[in-house]
């Protein structure tokens, strides 16, 4: 447990140039730009200093189970939580890279922050200072927290995805492009959540 209290602290001291003379600082992150199937869904988190939730980091270093938890801590203590989706109809449209960028705007369009930490996307024209960083989840506290936020809400709309659409196994695969997944869309097409640009190869 000292290991995870350790931890924390280096996500956390890292923010505390962007901290500095009271700067309200938020981070930002993103889920779901790779997969065939769902939303891309992005969130902006605001949190304290105190209390230091020692579990929050890189939501893909932590279980399923201990996200979910970390995720209920987070959403207790958060001083704002943002969340911004771009559904696949609009992802075929604009383009992933486009959708990710406006997921992001509307999930810090009312954040009250000077300071954005973002992992590693660029350009959103949001009212504050961005700052991109790369692996941005690893580094920042309130990148990591943003990353679990986004990554729970975004794993729970691909369960009740699988309960309206069994047959392509999104409580599993999540919608990536797994053997099984693409062999379902093979069998059965797609389903009006999967992205066509995505998948025009397996079909």
């Amino acid at each position: 447990m000292t290991d995870r209290k350790t931890h924390a602290l280096e996500l956390i001291a890292f923010e505390a140039e962007y901290r500095a003379g009271g700067l309200v600082v938020a981070g930002m992150d993103e889920v779901g730009r790779g997969p065939l199937a769902g939303n891309v869904v992005t969130a902006c988190v605001v949190m304290p200093e105190e209390p230091l939730l020692i579990w929050v980091d890189d939501s893909k270093k932590l279980s399923e189970s201990r996200r979910e938890k970390v995720y209920d801590e987070i959403m207790e203590a958060a001083l704002y939580v943002g969340i911004g989706q771009v559904d696949p109809r609009e992802i075929d449209g604009i383009n992933i890279l486009q959708a990710t960028k406006k997921a992001m705007r509307l999930a810090a369009e009312s954040v009250p922050a000077d300071v954005f930490l973002i992992d590693a996307v660029t350009g959103l024209g949001l009212k504050g200072r961005e700052v991109p960083l790369i692996k941005g989840d690893a580094k920042s506290y309130s990148i990591a927290a943003a990353s679990i936020v986004a990554k729970v809400t975004r794993d729970r709309q691909m369960r009740e995805m699988d309960e309206k659409y069994p047959e392509y196994g999104f409580a599993r695969n999540k919608g990536y492009g797994t053997k099984e997944h693409i062999e379902a869309i093979r069998k059965y097409g797609p389903c009006p959540e999967h992205r066509r640009s995505f998948i025009g190869n397996f079909v």
